[in-house]
C-alpha cells in the first residue's frame, strides 16, 4: 500500500508538472494567437461606382486615383477599428444601365455596407430607387439637386448644387447688366438637369433676364458651330454653356471662329484644367462657379478649407504627376465622409452608416464645409461657390 501511495503521489506530481508546462507554453502561444484573430479579421467593404473610362472619364479617372490613395493611406495607418478597408472599384462608363447593374453587384454580391458615386447625373439618377430599395447608404458625386431633392433616406451627395450653381451665374450676370441671354447644353443628365435649373430661376422677375436661344448638343458632337451661329444671330449678350464632357471645351473654340465678342459661362463642370489645356486660347477668360480646390493657394491663411485643400491637391498631384480636379475632390469629400461615419460604429450596419453620414455637421471638405440634416442630404449652401476664371491659362479667383 505505501509502495502504491508512493507511485500515485509520482503521478501527480507529473501530471502537476505537465500542466504547468502545457500552461507556459500557452501563455507563451497566446500573443500570436491574438494577433492572428486580429489580422483575419474581415475587411470593411466599400464599392465605388465610376465612369473610369467613357465620355466622362476627365470626371472618373481622378475619383478613382482619390479612393484608392485614401483606402492606402487609412488601411497603412491600422484601418478602421482594426479592420482594414477593401475598396472595390466598378465603371460604369458613365452609363445608366451599366451603374445600375454595377450598384446590384456591390449590394448583392460583394456585400459592401456603402457605396460613393456614381459621377455623373444621369447614372446616378438611375441607381437612386435602388439604394432605397436596399437601404444602402449612397454618396453621388454628381452636382443635380434632383439626387437629393426631394429627400431620399439613404441617398447624400458632395458636389455643391447645380441650382446654386445656376443662381450664382445668374446673380453675376445681372450684376454685369446683361438683359439677353443664351443657354447651350449637353443633351446628358447632367446638361439637361443645369438646364432647367438656369431656365427656372432666369424667369424669376428679380432678374429681368430674357433668354433669346436654347441649344443643346451631343456628348460626343465636336463642332457645335451650327448652334451658336444661331445664338450670335438672336443678339446674346453672353451665354451659358451647362457640360462635362470635353465637347464643352469646343463650345469657346467655336465661339472664338465666329468671333463671338460676348462672355461665355460655364458650369462647374468646368473645374478640370484639361477642359482649359483642351480649349486653349480660346478659355480666357472663361467665368464659372467651382469649388476653391483649384485657386486653393490663393486663399487667405486662415480660411477654413486651406489647410485640407493644399493638402489633399499636394498629395494628389505628388502622386499622379497631374493637376487636381475638382472632380476627384468629390470622392475625396464622399469617402471622407463613409469613413467618419465607420469611425464612430463598432458594427458597421449599413443602417447605422446611413444615421452617422445624416449626424454629420462642420466637415471640412473641398467641396466647402458640410452641415447635413435629416432635410438636407447635400449639407452645402451657395457660399462653397467661388466665381474662378481663367487667366494666362490657369485658374484663378475671379477679381471685378
Amino acid at each position: 500500500m505505501q509502495k502504491k501511495g508512493k507511485f500515485a503521489l509520482a503521478l501527480l506530481l507529473i501530471a502537476g508538472i505537465a500542466l504547468l508546462w502545457s500552461g507556459a507554453l500557452w501563455a507563451q502561444e497566446a500573443p500570436s494567437t491574438s494577433k492572428e484573430v486580429k489580422d483575419t479579421k474581415e475587411p470593411i467593404k466599400i464599392g465605388a461606382v465610376l465612369a473610369v473610362t467613357g465620355p466622362a472619364s476627365w470626371l472618373g479617372q481622378p475619383e478613382k486615383n482619390t479612393g484608392l490613395m485614401i483606402v492606402e493611406e487609412i488601411n497603412k495607418a491600422g484601418g478602421i477599428n482594426g479592420r482594414m478597408i477593401e475598396l472595390i472599384v466598378e465603371d460604369d462608363e458613365g452609363n445608366e444601365t451599366k451603374a445600375v447593374n454595377a450598384v446590384n453587384k456591390l449590394i448583392l454580391k460583394d456585400n459592401v455596407v456603402a457605396i460613393f458615386g456614381p459621377s455623373t447625373t444621369g447614372p446616378s439618377l438611375a441607381v437612386v430607387p435602388i439604394a432605397e430599395r436596399h437601404k444602402i447608404p449612397l454618396i453621388s458625386c454628381a452636382a443635380a439637386a434632383a439626387i437629393t431633392e426631394p429627400i431620399k433616406k439613404y441617398v447624400f451627395k458632395t458636389p455643391q448644387k447645380d441650382s446654386d450653381a445656376a443662381i450664382m451665374i445668374l446673380d453675376h450676370i445681372k450684376a454685369k447688366g446683361y438683359k439677353k441671354i443664351a443657354v447651350i447644353s449637353e443633351a446628358t443628365g447632367f446638361g439637361d438637369q443645369g438646364r432647367k435649373q438656369v431656365l427656372k430661376y432666369a424667369a424669376m422677375p428679380e432678374y429681368g433676364i430674357e433668354i433669346v436661344a436654347d441649344e443643346t448638343y451631343g456628348p460626343k458632337d465636336t463642332d457645335m458651330t451650327a448652334q451658336l451661329t444661331k445664338i450670335k444671330e438672336k443678339g446674346a449678350e453672353a451665354l451659358i454653356n451647362w457640360s462635362i464632357v470635353p465637347a464643352q471645351s469646343i463650345v469657346s473654340q467655336n465661339m472664338k471662329q465666329l468671333e463671338m465678342k460676348i462672355q461665355l459661362y460655364q458650369s462647374h463642370g468646368f473645374g478640370n484644367p484639361k477642359y482649359v489645356k483642351a480649349a486653349g486660347d480660346s478659355a480666357e477668360g472663361v467665368l464659372f462657379p467651382a469649388g476653391r480646390l483649384l485657386v486653393a493657394e490663393e486663399l487667405p491663411e486662415d480660411h477654413p478649407q486651406k489647410k485640407v485643400l493644399v493638402e489633399y491637391k499636394k498629395q494628389y498631384e505628388e502622386r499622379f504627376k497631374e493637376d487636381v480636379s475638382t472632380f476627384g475632390g468629390h470622392a475625396y469629400d464622399a469617402l471622407h465622409l463613409i469613413i467618419q461615419a465607420l469611425k464612430k460604429v463598432d458594427d458597421p450596419t449599413r443602417d447605422k452608416i446611413r444615421d452617422e453620414i445624416e449626424k454629420i455637421s462642420g466637415f471640412v471638405g473641398t467641396a466647402g464645409i458640410f452641415n447635413f440634416t435629416p432635410e438636407d442630404h447635400t449639407g452645402l449652401t451657395k457660399e462653397a461657390f467661388a466665381m474662378l476664371t481663367v487667366k494666362d491659362g490657369k485658374f484663378a479667383l475671379h477679381k471685378e
